[in-house]
């Protein structure tokens, strides 16, 4: 068994002020029993992909820089493993999306660089952010193997799958993602609830857990262009048959919940889906579209 815990916070313009919130979040769920903590997509800073701006390269940080170092801190102080975020500066004019484990004694289990990218009004990463390089590999820590993935990536059935078959005990989405305020309430729904429905599914196909990790809270477009964001929260943690065993609202919460990682045995047994695949068969998946 292994308990994990969500920090689902909001974020403002003071980095500080958003450390803080994390550390504290880590602290909260250490309290209620976590031996993993979650937190969501960049969440040292507002999403600042609402815009393109070169000045806003200056949020980025190595991967030694003060987020790692405030999370090393707390990982161990509490005795967690801790999954983060960061917009990490890796030489001039080129930087990732990049999630960071520490494991409990502060040191750096690894990291996963995210590796779908998206550009759409208001999530204009392909900017900011250069395509991960290191693949899907899932990281060993003293709890388990954890399949770390980042938002965009949370979409695309491959990621998860490869995860899964390298391994991943559980699958880990950091995220920030939300609704535009000037949609219909029907259009909003449909999206959150797709993105529930989306996580859930990989969860089945793999039987496996899956954890995704929101931000929540109004943020404004500063640069006056109108893409303001509402992120949803919404922070979940699914079972191996896609059961909700617990999800936050649309606050600021610590999200725990219990996972029997070895009933993904139990689960894949009676539905083997990784048995039955047929891999000869799969060769078009490396193209782009079948069609005309």
């Amino acid at each position: 068994m292994m308990r994990a815990g969500l920090v689902q916070h909001a974020m403002g313009p003071d980095a500080d002020d958003n450390r803080a919130a994390s550390l504290a979040g880590i602290a909260q769920a250490a309290a209620a029993g976590a031996e993993l903590v979650i937190l969501p997509e960049l969440h040292a800073s507002e999403y600042f992909c609402k815009y393109q701006d070169p000045a806003l390269f200056d949020l980025a940080e190595p991967l030694d820089g003060p987020s790692r170092q405030a999370l090393a801190d707390a990982a161990r102080q509490h005795g967690v493993v801790v999954v983060g975020s960061i917009f990490e500066q890796r030489a001039p004019g080129l930087a990732h999306n990049t999630a960071l484990v520490l494991e409990r004694d502060g040191t750096l289990a690894g990291i996963y660089r995210k590796m779908h990218i998206p550009d759409d009004p208001g999530y204009n990463e392909k900017f900011y952010f250069t395509p991960g390089d290191l693949g899907f590999e899932p990281i060993d820590t003293s709890i388990g193997r954890l399949g770390v993935l980042v938002c965009w990536d949370q979409w695309y059935p491959e990621a998860a799958r490869l995860m899964a078959l390298a391994g991943a005990e559980i699958l880990i989405y950091p995220t920030a993602i939300g609704l535009d305020p000037d949609d219909h309430p029907d259009e909003q729904h449909r999206q959150l609830d797709a993105w529930r429905t989306i996580q859930r599914g990989h969860a089945i196909a793999n039987g496996l857990p899956v954890a995704g990790c929101n931000r929540v809270g109004f943020e404004p477009d500063r640069s006056g262009a109108g893409r303001d964001a509402e992120f949803w929260g919404h922070s979940l943690i699914i079972g191996p048959q896609g059961e909700i065993l617990d999800e936050a609202g649309s606050e600021a919460e610590v999200v725990v919940a219990d996972l029997d990682l070895a009933r993904s045995e139990t689960v894949r047994r009676i539905w083997p889906f990784l048995r039955d695949r047929r891999i000869d068969a799969y060769a078009d998946l490396l193209r782009r579209y079948r069609g005309r």
